[in-house]
């Protein structure tokens, strides 16, 4: 199996642990153009964080009006600045919003920095100038990190049909390395990535690895009960509805052999921009009831949901340029609650994970993956054997077991912003 080392060297967790006892709590602010509470990367850095005696705030979106403007979740204190229905049907309305978030959160950011100075802003992407939301921050000398989700050029490209050689696309990498000039340093979230932005847009010193983890306080495996006679099998698919995700793929192959499995039915659970179209191909194949949408749950609530299905579907479309290196979160997440899991193998899912931890199927082929779909539906063997060899796997590379890189890398920088200060 491939042993991934993260690009940022540490010490491991017990150097962590005495440094903290003898530093003064930080002050860090994270913004996010994303719902915190279901956003798990960010929620796992801030809650981290927090556990260890630093002071957090959250600048973010707001689901609903039911959803409070403010609110400490787990030590860390939200501020939900703007409204967001994820309904957007064109770049120009996608670009809207998020402006309209940038700009509002440069003023919230400078207030708070007023009210308490911070240590450090980390800012997550997309988009990448969501970084200049830090400016007064910056311009205070307080370091500022921009964790790449995901890569904005390709990401757009997927989403709005841009070629890649377009003035928009390279506008955009323009974007990406102006971001990244203007950040102290730069998180990506896989090595293929990383690779590329050392590539086109910074520098191999300041861009460090930090992959999607399973937080184990979230994803907890649950004791597998022995299956009752007629009891329904599920298969499960969640996360964001969009195309290059794949679920088209997903259904179509569900649907083909759907008779075959008369007692399976597969739920997608979550929101996105292909949520509409994904119903109405589910009732032209005519599946019935069978495939089920189930609106977003938050992470702690959907963890539950997953822990008592028997099947994950990863989709990921292998022939979209996006798609193929986007790393899916979701898989180290079924691995550690102990769910066997059927994946498209991508570029990105191939460099992380071999056949022994789930099962693959190749270039979107819906037949292929419906044939994985009742294979591993009647072979119970099969599933315990991925199963087994994937817990091991997601124990090596859970959140807990890593987490000590992200904060090491805090560290290091808010001290070499300060040494640096101290020396003027």
């Amino acid at each position: 199996m491939t042993s991934i080392v993260s690009d940022y060297t540490t010490s491991g967790t017990a150097a962590v642990d005495r440094s903290a006892k003898c530093r003064p709590p930080l002050r860090v602010c994270m913004l996010v153009y994303a719902f915190y509470e279901s956003d798990t990367r960010v929620m796992q850095y801030a809650t981290a964080l927090a556990k260890r005696g630093d002071t957090i705030d959250v600048i973010a979106l707001r689901r609903n009006e039911r959803v409070p403007e403010r609110e400490v979740l787990n030590g860390v204190t939200v501020h939900r600045i703007q409204a967001r229905t994820i309904d957007e049907k064109g770049l120009l309305a996608y670009a809207g919003k998020i402006l309209r978030f940038m700009w509002r959160s440069i003023w919230a950011l400078r207030r708070l920095h007023r009210q308490h100075p911070y240590d450090i802003v980390h800012v997550h992407n997309v988009p990448d100038f969501l970084a200049f939301s830090a400016l007064f921050p910056k311009m205070d000398g307080v370091p500022v990190i921009l964790d790449i989700h995901d890569l904005l050029p390709e990401l757009y490209a997927s989403k709005f049909g841009i070629k890649h050689n377009s003035l928009l696309f390279r506008c955009l990498i323009s974007v990406e390395r102006c971001s990244a000039k203007f950040a102290t340093h730069v998180i990506v979230a896989n090595h293929l990535w990383r690779d590329r932005l050392v590539a086109r847009s910074s520098t191999g010193d300041k861009c460090s690895v930090i992959r999607n983890r399973p937080d184990l306080d979230i994803f907890v495996p649950q004791a597998r009960k022995a299956r009752r006679p007629n009891e329904r099998f599920a298969l499960i698919y969640p996360g964001t509805l969009n195309w290059h995700q794949g679920l088209d793929v997903a259904i179509r192959a569900f649907a083909s052999v759907s008779a075959r499995m008369p007692e399976a039915d597969f739920h997608i659970y979550g929101e996105g921009p292909a949520k509409p179209s994904l119903i109405e191909l589910a009732k032209q194949l005519e599946t019935g009831c069978r495939v089920i949408f189930h609106d977003f749950l938050p992470s702690h609530e959907i963890a539950k949901v997953m822990a008592t299905s028997d099947l994950a579907i990863e989709p990921k479309r292998a022939t979209s340029a996006f798609g193929n290196e986007a790393l899916s979160t979701k898989i180290l997440e079924f691995m550690t609650l102990g769910v066997p899991i059927i994946a498209s193998k991508t570029r990105i899912h191939a460099y992380y994970y071999d056949d022994s931890v789930l099962r693959y199927y190749e270039n979107d082929d819906f037949a292929e993956l419906a044939e994985q779909m009742v294979e591993l539906r009647s072979d119970r063997i099969r599933r315990e054997n991925l199963v087994a060899n994937a817990l091991k796997y997601a124990h090596e590379n859970s959140w807990d077991a890593r987490k000590h890189e992200y904060l090491e890398l805090v560290d290091t920088l808010v001290n070499s912003t300060k040494r640096a200060v101290s020396l003027r």
